[in-house]
C-alpha cells in the first residue's frame, strides 16, 4: 500500500527485454536505502518486487501483464521515475490509499501553465471514467492527485510547484502516456453495489 506521495525521482539506468518480460534497473538512493529482496517499490505508480539491489539501485522484474495494462515499457535507459517505498502502520497518509495495482494509461492532452500552478488535461479510457469524478482522488504515474474537471473522456488535475519540479508530471508532454491507478474504494463499492442489485 501507497500514499502517492513521491519519496524520490529516480533514474532508469539499465532495461533488459526479455521477450514477454522486462527486467528495470533504477537509480533511487532513498528509496535502495534500505531495500532488500522481496521489498516492495511503488515506479510510476507501479508496484514492482526488488530482485537486486544495492546502495543506490535497485532491479525488479515486469510481467507481460504489467507491460500490457501500464506505461513501463515505454521506458528507456535515462527516463526519469517517480518512486516511493510502501507506507508503515505508522506512518502519516498524506495522499490517499493507493495499491500500487495499475488500472490502465492515459495520454497527456494539453498543459496549461499559470503563474504558479499547471494544469494538465489527459484521456480517459471508457472503462475507467465511472470511477473518476470531480474532486476525487486518482493516481498519475504513481502520483496521487486531485480531480478539477471531467469531461466525456478526459479529466484535468493542477499540479503545484512541487509536483512539476519533482515528478515525472512537470516534463510529461502532449501525447506521452502515465500510467492511472483510480481509487480502489470506488471499485469496492460498485463490486458490492452489483451484489446487493
Amino acid at each position: 500500500m501507497f500514499t502517492g506521495i513521491g519519496e524520490e525521482l529516480g533514474e532508469v539506468v539499465a532495461v533488459e527485454d526479455q521477450v514477454d518480460a522486462a527486467r528495470l534497473t533504477i537509480r533511487g538512493p532513498l528509496v535502495a536505502s534500505d531495500a532488500g529482496h522481496g521489498s516492495s517499490i511503488a515506479v510510476n505508480g507501479v508496484c514492482l518486487t526488488v530482485v537486486e539491489y544495492d546502495s543506490s539501485t535497485f532491479t525488479a522484474d515486469v510481467m507481460a501483464e504489467t507491460l500490457r495494462r501500464s506505461a513501463l515499457g515505454d521506458l528507456v535507459q535515462g527516463s526519469p521515475v517517480n518512486l516511493e517505498r510502501p507506507v508503515t502502520l505508522g506512518s502519516r497518509l498524506g495522499g490517499h490509499l493507493v495499491q500500487g495495482h495499475v488500472d490502465g494509461t492515459a495520454r497527456v492532452r494539453s498543459r496549461t501553465p499559470a503563474q504558479h500552478w499547471e494544469v494538465v488535461r489527459l484521456s480517459l479510457p471508457a472503462s475507467l471514467a465511472r470511477y473518476v469524478v470531480e474532486k476525487g482522488s486518482i493516481t498519475v504515474d504513481g502520483v496521487s492527485l486531485t480531480v478539477v474537471e471531467v469531461g466525456p473522456d478526459w479529466f484535468t488535475v493542477s499540479l503545484v510547484p512541487t509536483t512539476l519540479a519533482g515528478t515525472t508530471l512537470g516534463s510529461k508532454q502532449a501525447g506521452d502516456a502515465v500510467n492511472l491507478e483510480v481509487d480502489v474504494i470506488a471499485k469496492y463499492v460498485e463490486k458490492l453495489m452489483e451484489e446487493r442489485a
